[in-house]
């Protein structure tokens, strides 16, 4: 899977000329016009996904559901993600994040769903998992994938920036699928 930095995502936001606080409510009008649903499931980002496209206008008519799910019971119990899921990938996984997404477009009913699981820091970093590591996951009725994100070059490598760049991508990659439909 390639990964995607910090500076790859900041240049596909400048190619495609678009405003990353503008992402949400790109996002909300794209999906009223085609009238679909979208969910989330998020770990790292802490409901900040589901914040930004709460914080647009007409979103009800868009959103029904998102899960803060930051424990790994609650990936399991409430959005699906397999016990042998997160005992051999663990939390912070391409498959997790694919399970997470599918499990809480499965729960809501929506067209899409879209997670994020990661390590924003600055603690919970190991050799194999730095801080910074986030996947995306999407999943929509036609396919499932993720998208690994390996924030560690960012400039201001906080918490905070990671969590936003994370949501950024979230956003970015539900919109792409949603205007692919």
């Amino acid at each position: 899977m390639k990964e995607i930095k910090a500076a790859d995502l900041l240049n596909i936001f400048e190619n495609e000329n678009i405003n990353a606080a503008d992402l949400s409510e790109l996002l909300v009008k794209a999906l009223i016009e085609k009238s679909k649903k979208i969910a989330t499931a998020e770990s790292c980002t802490g409901g900040l996904v589901s914040a930004k496209i709460t914080d647009i206008s007409g979103a009800s008519s868009v959103f029904d559901c998102g899960v803060c799910s930051y424990a790994n019971f609650i990936k399991q119990r409430v959005v699906g993600v397999k016990e042998e899921t997160l005992s051999t990938y663990g939390a912070v996984s391409e498959k997790t994040a694919m399970e997470m997404a599918r499990g809480v477009r499965l729960l809501s009913g929506a067209d899409i769903g879209v997670s994020t699981t990661g390590i924003a820091g600055p603690l919970g970093g190991t050799q194999y998992k730095p801080v910074g590591l986030v996947y995306i996951g999407i999943s929509t009725k036609e396919g499932l994938y993720a998208k690994k994100l390996m924030l560690s070059d960012v400039k201001e490598k906080t918490r905070e920036r990671i969590r936003d760049l994370s949501c950024y991508a979230a956003l970015y990659f539900a919109l792409r699928e949603i205007n692919n439909l």
